[in-house]
Formats: C-alpha cells, structure tokens, sequence
C-alpha cells in the first residue's frame, strides 16, 4: 500500500483543523518543585484527567490550567513519579516531585506521540537513569542495552562496530559491518547518522559519559513510525541540560583489562547551571578523554581520545530554545579473530590465549590513489580515526488552545579514516593460495621469510615448476627447505595474512525532525516530516599486505624475498615490511553518494474512557539514493621498475587505475502503519495489543557493493516488509514491577551481503547478485524488578525466542570465479545468531553508604548460520560492582567484569583465508564433513577487567 503525499497533507491538515466544545472550567494556577532539593521543575506536564486538556511548568516551575472544579489534575515529568491530585474547587495548587523508583510510572518521550508513562503506553519500552548507568562499566554504549528485554548486543568486538537487534529482527545486521540494520541509535532525539552500509554506522560517533542523562529503549512498534527506517527499535540518549543552580561532576577512572594485565585510564566532566539572574538561561558542557591498550595489547593504545559536548538552554513562556553541539575525536581497534578449533566446542589453539594480539606492529606506508597523484599517509596507530562536529536546535513552543509544536534540526560533518588491517588469518606459505594473493604465482625462485627487525631466517621455501611425463606444465611445487615458523600449532610453515585496509567515509549529514500537535478534550492528533540529506565521499582499498608471524603477545612483521631462476635477489617486501607502500600508486576505488530521505507522518491518541485508550499512526516515506562507484584495479607499473626504477623491488612496480564506473538512481518508497489498544484494569494492572506493519527500505550498502556489470543490472532495492504483533501485562505492586510481552515477527525481502574471490592471475573479489527471503520470529520478553526489603532488590531481565527461516537462499562460491557459482537453499532452518535465550538477573543491596550488585546474564545456544552448519554453545557470564559513599559529594565504585573469565563466543568466521572467510553462510555442513579439524577463527567476550571509579559532585 502506498500514499500519495499531497492527500496525506490535506487529510492531516483537515483532522488538526477539527475542534470539539467543553464545559465551563476554573482557573487552576501553582508550583511544581523537586523534593529532593526544593528547586523548581521547568517542563512538567500538567494534564486534566481523562481529557487531552494540558500545559506545561515554566521555568520557575508555574504553570496556569482551566478545569472542572471536580476534575483531577495529573502532574508528570521524566524520571519523577506521576502524581494525581484533586482540584475540589481550589485555585491554586502547588506540588511536589519525588524522582521515580518505579519504572512503570516514569515518563517517556521516545517512541510517543505524546509524553506519558509507561503503564498508560501500548508500547514496550525500558529506561536507564544516569545513577544506572553509572554504576556499570561498559564496553560501549550500545553495551548498556544489553539492560534491555528483547534485545540482543554483541559488543565483543571492542567500543565501536557493534551489533544491535530486537526480536529476532536481525537479517543483516549480524556482525560489526552492519550492526544497526533495523535500528535507530538516537542522541537527543535525532538519529547519529542517518546513513549505514559497510563499516559505517552509528556507534563510531556515539560515545556514553558523564553528560548521558537517561537512556529510553523502544523495540518495534511505533519504532516504525518515529524512527528513521527503523522497525525494530528506537535506543535515545538523552543529554543533560543545565539546571537553576550550577552543579557538576568529576569523574576519574583506573582498570586493568586483558585478564588484568592492560592498564585503562580516563577522566570525565560535566558542569551545568544558570547563565543570567533569572536563570532562565541555563548552560550544560561535559566529555570524556580515554586512553586503553584493550584486552588485547598490539603495542599501542586500542582506543585513545574523547569528546566534550555542550548546550544551551532558554526557557520563555509556553517554550524553549536548546542550542547544542558536539566534538568528537577518538581513534579505536577492535579485537582480532583469534584461531579456534573444535566446532563442537570452540577452544583456542595451543599456544594463543585471549590477550594474544593479531593486529600489526606499528606500521606507516604512504601511497596515491590511483593515477590522480593524490597522495594519503597508512599508519596503523591511527587505527579508526571517527571525527564528528555537529550542530543542532530544537525549538519547542505551545501556542494556547492545545496547539504545541516541536523542532529538531541538527548539522553535522562526521568523517572515519580507517587505518587498520583487514580480518587477520593464519596464511599456509607452502600453496599456491599465498603466491597468487600476492602476484608472486608463477614466479620461480627461492624464498626467504626474515624477521624484520632481527634479521632471523624463518624458513625458505623453493616455488617450483610440476611437469607431467610428456614434459607439460602440470601445475605448481612447493618444497619447504627450513622451516622455523612460530605457532606451528596453530598452522604449519604460516604467517599472519594482515592486508593494510585503507578507508576514507566522509559523510555531511542535514537532519530535521518537525511535528505540530492538537490536544482536544479526550485526544490529541500528531503530525509532522522528517527530512535528511547524506552526502557521502569515499576511499576504499588496500595500500599493501604485510605478514607477521603467529607469536605471543602479539605478531612480528616479515621480510619477504626471493632468488629466481636468472639467481637476481627480487625484494618481495619493502625495508618497513610491506609488499606496496613507498609512494606506490594502489587502486583505490571511489564512491560518490547522495541520499535524501523525506517522511511524514500522522499519529492519533484518544482516550476512548478512562480506562481504555486507543493509539495509532502512520507513516509514508521515500529514499532517493544516488550515485558512481569507480572501481579500480592493479596494473604493471607504466615506469619500468616502479617508484624507485629498480624491477628487483617488487614491491612498488605496479600501479593502480580507474576501471569501471557504475552508477544508479534508486528510490524506495514505503508505508508503515502501527495501532495499539492499553486497558488499565487498575491502578496497578494494564495490558495492551499492539500490531505493526512496516516497510524497510534498503540502506547504503545494497549500493556501495555494485562492482560488476551483473550487479548493476540485477540491482532491485525492494522494500523489507516487516510484520509485527506484540501484547503487553503491566503490573506494579508495593514491591513489584513487572512488563510481560509476548511478540511475533516476520521479515521478508531480506538479504545478506557476500564477498567471493576470483581465482583467476587478476585475483579480484567480487559481490554476487543479492537474493532475498524471510525469516520468522516467536517469542516473549520479559522486565521486573522485586524490592525485598528497602535496601536489597532484584532486576531480571529475560528474553525467550525461536527464529526460522521461512526462505532462505544463498550463494556458494566454488573453485573457478563467477561461472560456477550456485544457489543453495536453506529455507526451513533456525535462522542464525538468534538466541534461544538471553537472560540477565541484578540483585543490588543498597544502603546510605554502601552499593553492591551482581550481574549474571546467560546467553543461549544459536545457530552459527542460516545452514545451520553447527551451533554456537551458550554461556554465562558474571560481573559484580561495589559502591561506597564517603559523603554526598564523593563515592567510589569498583566494578568486576567478567569474574569467572568465561570464554563465551561471540562472533566466528569459516575456515580459509580473507575474504573467503567472511562468506559465513557458504561454510555448509557438507564443508564441515569434508574437513571436521579445520581451524577456523572466534571474537569471545573480553576477559577479566576491573575498574575503579571515584566521582566527585558539586
């Protein structure tokens, strides 16, 4: 079903048009103020009961309502317990606000059409507070979600890459390279980018410190309506604003990771307060600086650097004015595959443990992109460097008569230089294999592998001609004449394959969010756009290989050479170790891409009694993407001897050029539609019904692989169709609060990305036409949280799911390049990488002085891939955090994660060397049959790391 904008405009504009009559009411005026401290609450929600009749506190905390004498007033606001008083004829009401323990009457803001709690929403929601987040120590932020049911995160990878799914809605969205495929990481409202595809998402620019307020977490439902092309869930971080007196925080950290061997520092602030004597002008500014070696040493920091932010805030009758701005500079690694095997039970091999670091030594290289004499700098250190400067507005303004409206633009340039090396594996030196990735088949000598910075001969290795008994060329021999290669264990006479990745994203981003609102007596109507534009530039290649060899801690790089047949010594390697660099031309491919994206939408609350309450929207949207991959490719130098005139050097006698350039003009048009029913049988007691249809339109990536004639021919971006239905039990007691939900969904027109390899002398990797399918998802989740006593309580979190997929067809790539390809089909299968059960408890004691909590989550057995070829063992893992309180301005944590040093897997790859080893889904259990040894590669979770925090308020 598609809708035409202009007839969605008129309908829109003819609802809000509408009015309804009531009765004569009194004027209602007073205060609202914080219990805690008895300062005013600017921003409270002061609604009649039973009608959509509202207003909202000032800046000193007045606000001003009519209303029936005997009408009840319902006062709200974000993080506070709601209260209902009486009016009984009076005129002047004043209130106080007590901060919120009990989550079903927290207000929310995300993923609503208007704010309200989440007993009265017909939504699934979670929140966390800032004094939540603070007693964790999180890997990333997408870390903290794992605090929400239904939703699963894989952050092993380190700080950056993650994935993030709910429900089972996970297609695509399985590993670091498109972690965000159905979701939406928002900050303060708006979506951190708004533009994914490989490699490229939200978590390089999306950092959790000091100046993180509250985090609200909407899976499915009206995540469809309000998030940008976002089905399975909205995740908002929400910023701090300065308050009426000027407060802040320092806080200072020290840990060990890496089994407590790796040393981890970093400071954080934030400050906020009034800027004017009627501190209606307020200012908030705080950030972060980090330096960590990681679980993982290579010999340089893992993520080193930081972000400050900053906003200003101006409150004036009926509004609010909020500038802010944010500038973040941080570089990040993340932990390499480390050699595994026993498929039945994943264990590392014999001489590798989980500090062992497979990431190059520092290495530097320059080179040109292309023949364009474009000159860039490779070094390692810088591994990915994410810059991101943005600016924003959000203008909030109430008209009189229930009219309000609500703006929110934001500008930013973000940039990732990677600087990295791609999927590091164990590569065989006596196959043809590793003579063909470097250029090197065919060439006849006697080969020598030397450490580089010794000198040591690691063994030599004659690449010989085979001859049949008629004198015929039969192929290739290879003889090994010494071998002192380490790590044997792991595979006889290898190296590390480590291929110098180069990627350039520089993307400007324009993103406005608007809505205007109509409050009546017992609903309010919604409307409102979304627009976005993306302008991306990018640089996407390999400036060399380098090789290192199998050792702990980490890897040794290797000189390589060899003697041919005319005894001339050919450099194989330069004197830093790499085959390229040296101002060497290497093919770069180039993408130029543009996406707007442009939404409107509708959505409906009335309250049908005072009871029941009636919910619904929709949602009409349409991406354009356009664009030219030019595609490169690595020729023979056109000056003889390369860089340096000298043929002997291998090294640098080639050059890369521009050889193909594809171009598309795509747009995805789409419609999502979502309608709950919230019955609350009683003060205590709610339940809901919600279904949701949404269409997912495809992102970047889909585009970016076009690389061959037969990709842009068969490019057909359809829209995912996305089904959801959830019901909802709400209970809250004295000591209980509890959200039971049971869900189903289905997504069809899916797709996964694959990258096969040529087998040919040009060795080209190349991407197969996308084939689509679906997957189908039944599960429950389950959030509750039982106070015992005052002091000690118990958050459990739980979420039980079985995953199928109803169609399923993939590509397996075979021995001879394209021609051979074939398409195997899967469909019945457990769908990969969904957990049968993911499972989190909490108990937490509390005193004035004292804090303690253990977090032991559980995650279940999954199917490795959709062939269902073996399956990933489920696990436990333990973290503890203790808190002591020396006054109100000081405390220290100490958090433990990880205490038992479980070796839980996260993430594999197929056996093979890059990029065969990435293709997941083409390992089958024919493959698995025909070789039940082979070693192939895991992430787990990091080890053991503990954490000392001291945090000083004013």
């Amino acid at each position: 079903m598609k809708t035409d904008f202009k007839y969605f405009a008129v309908f829109m504009i003819s609802i809000l048009s509408t009015s309804f009559g009531y009765s004569q009411d009194i004027e209602i005026s007073g205060k609202v103020i914080d219990l805690n401290d008895n300062n005013p609450l600017a921003g409270v929600s002061v609604i009649v009961e039973n009608t959509q009749k509202g207003t909202m506190t000032d800046f000193d905390g007045n606000y001003s309502i009519t209303a029936d004498s005997g009408a009840k007033l319902i006062f709200s606001f974000i993080g506070y317990a709601k209260q209902v008083v009486a009016v009984d004829g009076r005129s002047e009401i004043n209130i106080t606000l007590q901060e919120s323990a009990e989550k079903l009457d927290e207000v929310i803001i995300t993923g609503v059409f208007d704010e309200r709690t989440r007993m009265e929403s017909s939504i699934a929601i979670s929140t966390l507070g800032v004094k939540e987040i603070q007693q964790q120590a999180p890997v990333s932020a997408a870390d903290l979600l794992k605090n929400v049911s239904g939703v699963f995160v894989n952050s092993s990878l380190g700080e950056i890459r993650n994935t993030v799914y709910s429900r089972g809605v996970s297609v695509g969205s399985n590993d670091g390279a498109s972690g965000y495929f159905y979701v939406s990481l928002q900050e303060d409202g708006l979506p951190i980018t708004n533009a994914t595809f490989a490699n490229f998402g939200p978590d390089f620019y999306l950092r959790s410190d000091a100046t993180l307020a509250r985090l609200e977490a909407v899976k499915g439902g009206t995540a469809s309506l309000l998030g940008n092309n976002a089905p399975g869930g909205i995740f908002n971080y929400i910023s701090k604003t300065g308050g009426k007196e000027l407060e802040g925080n320092v806080i200072l950290k020290y840990g060990l990771e890496g089994e407590l061997q790796n040393p981890y520092y970093r400071a954080d602030f934030n400050i906020g307060g009034p800027l004017n004597q009627a501190k209606d002008l307020t200012f908030n500014i705080g950030g972060f600086y980090r330096r960590s070696d990681g679980a993982s040493n290579p010999g340089y920091p893992m993520n080193n650097g930081g972000q400050i932010k900053a906003n200003i805030f101006k409150s004036f009758k009926g509004g609010s004015l909020k500038f802010y701005t944010k500038i973040l500079d941080d570089r990040n690694a993340w932990f390499a595959f480390l050699p595994t095997r026993n498929f039945d039970d994943p264990t590392l091999v014999e001489g590798i443990d989980r500090t062992t670091s497979f990431f190059i030594p520092p290495v530097t290289a320059n080179f040109t992109v292309n023949d364009t004499g474009e000159e860039k700098f490779y070094d390692s250190r810088d591994k990915a460097h994410s810059r991101d400067y943005s600016v924003g507005l959000l203008y909030k303004q109430e008209f009189g008569k229930g009219w309000s409206l609500n703006n929110n633009a934001r500008y930013s340039d973000k940039s990732t230089v990677w600087n990295t090396t791609a999927v590091v594996y164990p590569f065989a030196l006596d196959t043809p294999v590793f003579y063909f990735f470097n250029r090197l088949l065919g060439n006849f000598g006697n080969y020598s592998f030397r450490d580089n910075a010794t000198g040591e001969l690691l063994g030599n290795i004659s690449q010989l001609p085979q001859f049949d008994q008629n004198g015929n060329f039969a192929g290739f021999n290879f003889v090994v004449n010494e071998s002192n290669f380490p790590g044997s264990e792991v595979s006889p006479n290898s190296l590390l394959f480590n291929p110098l990745q180069f990627t350039e994203n520089k993307m400007k981003e324009f993103i406005n969010q608007f809505s205007i609102s109509k409050k009546f007596e017992n609903m309010n109507f919604t409307g409102g756009f979304y627009y976005a534009n993306s302008v991306l530039d990018r640089l996407n290649g390999l400036t060399g290989f380098s090789f290192g060899t199998i050792t702990d801690p980490r890897p040794r790089l290797t000189d390589i050479s060899y003697v041919n047949q005319n005894n001339e010594l050919i450099q194989v390697t330069n004197p830093e170790g790499i085959n390229g660099g040296s101002g060497v031309s290497e093919p770069i491919d180039v993408f130029d891409v543009e996406q707007n994206q442009f939404a409107a939408f509708l959505g409906h609350n009335w309250s049908i009694s005072e009871k029941l309450n009636l919910d619904w929207g929709l949602r009409v949207e349409s991406i354009n993407i356009k664009g030219a991959n030019q595609n490169s490719i690595r020729l023979p130098s056109d000056t003889p001897g390369g860089v340096d005139g000298n043929p002997n050097t291998f090294y640098d006698n080639w050059q890369g050029i521009i050889a193909d350039t594809f171009t598309y003009d795509e747009t995805i048009n789409t419609f999502s539609l979502s309608a709950g029913l919230n019955y609350r049988i009683s003060e205590e007691m709610a339940v809901y019904a919600r279904y949701s249809s949404a269409e997912k339109a495809p992102d970047m990536d889909i585009f970016i692989l076009i690389d061959t004639e037969l990709s842009e021919e068969s490019i057909n971006p359809l829209a995912q169709d996305i089904n959801q239905f959830e019901m909802g039990f709400k209970l809250r007691t004295k000591d209980l609060d509890l959200f039971v939900t049971p869900f189903y969904s289905n997504i069809d027109n899916t797709f996964i990305s694959q990258t096969f390899q040529e087998t040919n002398d040009a060795a080209d990797a190349y991407n197969p036409p996308i084939l689509f399918n679906e997957y189908e998802t039944f599960g429950v989740e389950l959030e509750g949280n039982y106070r015992f006593t005052n002091n000690l309580s118990l958050r459990s979190v739980a979420t039980f799911q079985r995953s199928e997929a109803k169609s399923f067809r993939t590509w397996i790539a075979n021995e001879n390049g394209i021609a051979d390809d074939e398409i195997r089909d899967f469909s019945g299968n457990e769908t990969d990488n969904t957990p049968n059960l993911i499972l989190r408890l909490s108990p937490t004691y509390t005193t004035d002085k004292i804090f303690a909590q253990v977090n032991w989550s559980y995650l279940g057995d999954r199917q490795a891939n959709i062939a269902n070829t073996f399956v990933l063992p489920g696990f436990a893992q333990t973290d503890l955090a203790l808190g002591y309180n020396f006054s109100d301005n000081i405390n220290v944590t100490l958090n433990v994660n990880n205490v038992f040093n479980t070796f839980g897997v996260m993430s594999w790859s197929a056996p093979g060397v890059f990029p065969a080893a990435l293709d997941r889904q083409g390992f089958t259990p024919d493959r698995l049959a025909a070789n039940p040894d082979a070693i192939f590669s895991v992430i787990s979770i990091p080890p053991t790391s503990a954490f000392l925090t001291l945090n000083y308020s004013f």
